[in-house]
This record gives C-alpha cells, structure tokens and sequence, in this order.
C-alpha cells in the first residue's frame, strides 16, 4: 500500500493505513509489490487474505491450488492492507521442512514423477503443472511409505551398493598384492640375470629396478587413493542406510520419503564411481631376459623387459524400481486440504 503515491512500507499497520483519507489511500497489489511492481488493486482473496491486480486476480480464478479461494472485486474489497497468510496449504506437515533449491524462501510441499524432482508451490506453478506432470503432494503418498517395498528396496540397494564398494576395495588389495608378488620376482630375475654378465650390467639392472619400483609405488598410491574412496564412500551410504532406517523406525513418512528419494539419486550417482574403481590399470608383471645381452650387452641400451597382464574386476550396477510406476494414470497436485 502507498499513501500519495509513494511506496509504503511493509511494516506499516492496518491501523496506520486506515488513518488515510479516501482521497489519498491507494492499495496495490500485494504479490506484484513484493516482486517491486506497483499495480492498483483489483480485487482480494479473503484465503490469501492479499489484495491482487486484475492479472493476479485472474490468475487466481485459474490456479489449481487457488481456484477454489474466495475472491472479492474492487467495489467489496478491504480498504485497508491486510496481513498475507504464509502458505497456500494450512496445516503443513512438521516434516516437510527441506527448502526449494530454485526457491530458497520456498518449501518442498511436493514430488514430480515424470522429472524425479522434489518441488516447491512456485515449481508447480511455473514448471510443472498438472496437465504435463505427475505431481503429487508428499502429505498425500508418504503415508505408506513405512515398512513399504520400496523402503526395503531402496535399504536393500544401499547396502548391495556398499558391499560393491567393500568388494572392489578387497579386489584391489588382491591384485595389488599379486602385481606386488609379481615385480619381486621380476627383482629376482633380474638379479639372476645379471649374474651372468659383468660390471656393465649392473647400471643396467639398477634402472630396471626402479623402473618396478616406481610401478610399485603406482600401485600403492592407487590402492591408497581406492581406499580411501571406498571407505568414505562406504561411510557415507551407512549414514544415509541409518537415517532412513532411523526414520522407518519412528514412522517419520515425509522425511523417509525425500530421503529415501535422495538416497536413489546417491545410489545412481555411485554406478559411475564404482565403474571407475572398478575399471583400473594394475598390471601383473614378469621380466624376460635378454639372452642377447650375454654377447652383445655393449650395444643394448636396455636389461629387459617388464610384460603386463591386466587384472581387472567387474561390477554390475544396482538395479532400483521407480517409485512411478506404482502411480498410473492421472495424478493431479491437489492436496488434501483443497476441494475436488
């Protein structure tokens, strides 16, 4: 509201407001005033409890969440500014308490199916209405979240899904101990080797040393680096598997139900970490002399060579159902406090 023109500010009162002469009051649009534009009044919602414009006044009439509401036109509308109601939906749920990451003042009231994205009122609005999407109201299909199929399937998931982790972490520590066996017996054979030949050889064998134990020291450093990652990874998803069980366990359906879906997208976000744990490059190692040298060691600029065999590990990726396919059919964003 604005006295003269001017803007007013939003602390004013009802009471100071109705202290104006008729000459001078001039109500805008609530909505549009907090966007920072200044459109007369054309009517009020008394379930808003917000004076709108003619195009937030239509809008009105049409959105799915406020066609129901009951509107008031220029001529019966409050004089005064009235106080906005906080929300669209009364008697939101304790739970639902995660904020809108497009809309931060905003809070997730929602699921969309089709998009798998938790959605806040201005989402549905803007992004995903219901003639496009399947929308529904967590309040309205969390009840039977609790001790359901897909709350076991998603638990079952998180733990196949460590175990792959731990699987991969003792494949490695496997392999590398295997390339590790290998290059001391390639330490051996060259040290067999060069005792057939003379003073020459020893530079030679030198460098063929430290050229396996560098490949040592890969080794060790990515069995390091796959540790690590294994055992963060693996705390992590424990930490997700006891909070949802911790939420199962005291009936908390709306959290269960977001984390659960955070949870699917972690567990889809892991297949691409575990294929490229999985997929490394420790090789097996074996020296193969070089007879030659035992005459011709004076021109060869080299002991031998180290041949490889790659060791590798498979793992196949966790298979998780959609939620959405036990939702067929039409799915409007009604909630249940809005009328049919």
């Amino acid at each position: 509201m604005a006295v003269s023109g001017k803007r007013a500010s939003k602390q004013f009162s009802s009471s100071t407001t109705s202290m104006a002469s008729d000459e001078d009051l001039q109500i805008y649009c609530q909505p549009c005033d907090e966007e920072g534009t200044r459109l007369p009044a054309h009517g009020y919602c008394t379930d808003c409890k917000e004076h709108l414009c003619n195009t937030c006044f239509t809008a009105h009439r049409i959105n799915k969440f406020t066609k129901k509401h009951t509107l008031l036109d220029a001529t019966s509308m409050p004089k005064v500014l009235q106080q906005p109601s906080t929300s669209l939906h009364t008697g939101l749920s304790d739970d639902l308490t995660l904020p809108c990451g497009k809309h931060p003042k905003e809070i997730i009231k929602f699921y969309c199916f089709d998009h798998t994205e938790f959605l806040c009122s201005v989402c549905v609005t803007l992004e995903h209405q219901a003639s496009s999407c399947k929308v529904n109201y967590i309040p309205d299909i969390s009840g039977d979240i609790i001790d359901s199929k897909e709350y076991q399937v998603i638990l079952n998931a998180l733990n196949t899904t460590s175990d792959k982790f731990q699987q991969i972490l003792k494949d490695v520590k496997n392999m590398t101990h295997k390339s590790n066996s290998s290059l001391k017996d390639v330490i051996g054979d060259i040290k067999k080797f060069r005792q057939e030949i003379n003073q020459r050889l020893d530079e030679l064998e030198r460098q063929a040393e430290d050229a396996a134990k560098v490949i040592e020291q890969e080794n060790n450093k990515h069995l390091k680096a796959v540790e690590t990652a294994c055992e963060d990874i693996t705390k992590s998803l424990k930490i997700s598997s006891d909070k949802v069980k911790q939420l199962n366990r005291t009936k908390q359906a709306d959290k269960l139900f977001i984390d659960l879906k955070l949870a699917e997208k972690t567990i889809k976000d892991m297949e691409g970490k575990l294929l490229k744990l999985s997929s490394n490059d420790i090789k097996e190692h074996n020296f193969q002399s070089n007879d030659v040298m035992l005459n011709l060691f004076k021109t060869e600029k080299s002991l031998g060579t180290l041949t490889q065999k790659t060791l590798n590990t498979e793992c196949q990726p966790v298979q998780i159902k959609s939620r959405q396919s036990s939702h067929e059919g039409k799915i409007c964003v009604n909630t249940s406090k809005d009328e049919i």
